[in-house]
């Protein structure tokens, strides 16, 4: 893995809640704030992925027509794990 130096800024009392946490944790400041990014970072693609997935999903309904209805969806999962479950339903206009 390529590193490369970047500096983050950081006032004086976020720098001190760092380090005593680092402290507790008997971890490196360094290590607590790379995790911090590296979960913000996970979350946000995250979020941008089920927004495109969404807006994906809404274009392709309008160029079909073709969907479940929500009481569809809710009796096709109701199934789940019993044996009354089913593949998913068909999508219709």
């Amino acid at each position: 893995m390529s590193t490369s130096s970047t500096t983050l800024k950081i006032d004086d009392r976020l720098k001190a809640r760092v380090k005593k946490l680092a402290d507790s944790r008997d971890r490196s400041p360094h290590y607590l704030m790379i995790a911090a990014i590296t979960q913000y970072i996970e979350h946000e693609e995250a979020r941008e992925s089920f927004k495109q997935e969404a807006i994906d999903s809404w274009r392709e309904y309008q160029e079909t027509g073709l969907h479940l209805t929500g009481d569809e969806v809710k009796t096709w999962l109701r199934g789940w794990g019993t044996e009354a479950e089913t593949d998913i339903p068909k999508c219709h206009k």
